[in-house]
């Protein structure tokens, strides 16, 4: 790791900033470039597909940054479906855990047959066919008395993914938690065991006998087990880029975010430092890639050969990305640039997306979106040196954190984005082009337009999407389907999340009613007059 320049050099022009950023994308003597970007899967994007806007390079921002506002456009959503009730067993006192259920993705099952999934983190995968639910593999019950979801948001079946081989060979991923007997009987097999572990992340392959059937009856096989300090941040998301095509290099390699375990609140002791989003040596606070259906010496799953850090001293070939803290949802354009979009929860200040490339450090801990992380001042950011040469990568979009009326500084204010996906469906002309994600604690829906969102420039203008049901009213998720038995920062909490089907159209969730919605229309309105909010400033460590 580079250190920082001297305090002397930061007072060069802005120019020399823009400058140093166009040197670090090239390779240099003596230097580390910017990894270069993969190749796109399937056809070039056309430009009328990614228009180039006339964007100034990126500028260091000022903090705090604007929490986003509404422009006056809106989307309706129709109501879809609303999935069985389930129950934590054993019982738990977090309220935040107690959900009506705790859906939490919908995708479509990639075999043609038009089925959708739904992960519910209490334990259970339904299939949607045909607008009825069903269970499809109970994943609590197999795993059994080990499978764990008495502590942390992220705990349980966090997700699923089906390979894009799925109608001829039956793949179907998973990652859930254990605890308990887990924690003595099975061993972390990447990466060195944290001391007093309190939770695993288990990867397993499940394979069935016959891919159309309507549940489960097959095979299943451990890939993967990662061990965590705490019982938050642990792999949130596996999934497959749908823009890969056969013979393409991403084609059938698993992408898996790994949060930090909230590693970096530990002592030293705990077998990982207060750097371990930096540590090339471990798997928290990494974007990993594998290969499912390989085989490499002494795993379950091959590293694939064109990973950043293969043959490197001492780095996890797994390893693709890294620098995260709770990374929380991640999409691909299927046209344009096809990048990868990631949504990262931010500690105190900022919530942010990210354009991942293969080698990018996001900087956690040292950074918090674009400003530097103060450790020895509470909750403090600052802006970032004008000749910052550590080589991290920013934001493509952000927004900040506003304190609501009566919250003290440094407490839960009730931010988490959750990142979505790049709206490419025919249904919706008007929502073409536009990245559309949330706040999943307020249940607040945002957009931005995919062109802006480039790497280097300028963050991207953040909108707040206003909603209205099929009728026509304007609503809000808190209304709609908050909580008000589970408060957030004095307000009822929504854990908002999205969906998308084969055809590119999108849905959205609610763990507090269970419900699931589809985007059905977009609406154009007056936008309200701004009023006067308090400035965002420094919130909690969640």
């Amino acid at each position: 790791m580079v250190d920082d320049e001297p305090a002397r050099r930061r007072t060069r022009t802005r120019l020399v900033w823009a400058m140093l950023l166009l040197t670090l994308a090239v390779p240099a003597c003596g230097g580390s470039p910017e990894p270069a970007a993969p190749t796109p899967a399937g056809p070039a994007a056309s430009p009328e597909q990614s228009p180039e806007l006339p964007l100034p390079p990126f500028t260091p921002p000022s903090f705090p940054l604007p929490e986003p506002r509404p422009d006056g456009f809106g989307v309706t959503l129709t109501k879809f479906l609303t999935l069985p009730r389930s129950e934590l067993i054993p019982p738990v006192l977090d309220a935040r855990l107690e959900r009506y259920n705790r859906i939490n993705y919908l995708g479509e099952i990639p075999d043609g047959s038009g089925r959708l999934f739904v992960p519910d983190m209490n334990g259970m995968l339904y299939v949607i066919s045909g607008g009825n639910p069903a269970p499809y593999l109970d994943v609590g019950g197999r795993v059994g008395p080990d499978f764990f979801t008495q502590k942390g948001l992220g705990s349980g079946l966090s997700f699923a993914a089906f390979h894009p081989d799925f109608a001829r060979n039956g793949k179907l991923y998973t990652v859930h938690t254990e605890a308990r007997g887990a924690l003595t009987r099975a061993k972390p097999n990447l990466g060195p065991t944290p001391a007093r572990t309190q939770m695993h992340s288990v990867l397993v392959e499940w394979t069935f006998k016959d891919p159309a059937a309507a549940t489960f009856d097959g095979t299943r096989r451990e890939l993967m087990r990662i061990g965590f300090v705490g019982t938050y941040h642990s792999i949130q998301q596996i999934d497959f880029n749908p823009t890969a095509k056969p013979g393409d290099e991403d084609y059938g390699l698993l992408y898996l975010v790994v949060g930090d375990g909230g590693a970096v609140n530990t002592a030293a002791d705990d077998g990982l430092t207060s750097k371990v989003p930096q540590d090339l040596t471990v798997p928290q606070g990494k974007v990993l890639r594998i290969d499912p259906l390989g085989t490499s010496p002494g795993k379950q799953y091959g590293i694939p050969r064109g990973n950043p850090f293969v043959g490197k001293p001492g780095a996890l070939g797994e390893i693709y990305a890294y620098g995260l803290r709770d990374p929380h949802r991640f999409s691909w354009d299927p046209e344009g640039a096809r990048s990868m979009l990631l949504g990262s929860i931010g500690e105190d200040n900022v919530e942010s997306i990210y354009d991942v490339r293969p080698g990018d450090n996001f900087g956690w801990s040292d950074r918090e979106g674009p400003f530097v992380v103060q450790p020895a001042k509470n909750c403090l950011v600052t802006k970032l040196p004008a000749d910052d040469r550590r080589g991290f990568v920013y934001p493509v979009a952000a927004y900040g954190h506003t304190i609501p009326p009566g919250i003290k500084p440094c407490s839960d204010t009730g931010h988490a984005v959750i990142g979505g996906f790049v709206y490419r469906g025919e249904a919706l002309p008007e929502l073409r082009g536009k990245y559309v994600f949330a706040d999943g604690v307020s249940g607040r829906m945002f957009y931005t337009e995919a062109a802006e969102m480039r790497r280097g420039k300028q963050l991207a203008t953040i909108h707040e999407l206003t909603l209205f049901d099929e009728a026509g009213a304007a609503i809000t998720m808190r209304t709609t389907a908050g909580d008000p038995k589970v408060l957030t920062a004095g307000k009822p909490r929504v854990d908002l999340k999205f969906g998308i089907d084969g055809r590119g159209e999108l849905y959205v969730l609610a763990k507090a009613n269970g419900t699931i919605w589809k985007v059905t229309g977009t609406k154009q309105v007056e936008p309200p007059v701004p009023s006067a909010t308090p400035a965002p400033q420094p919130s909690p460590s969640r």
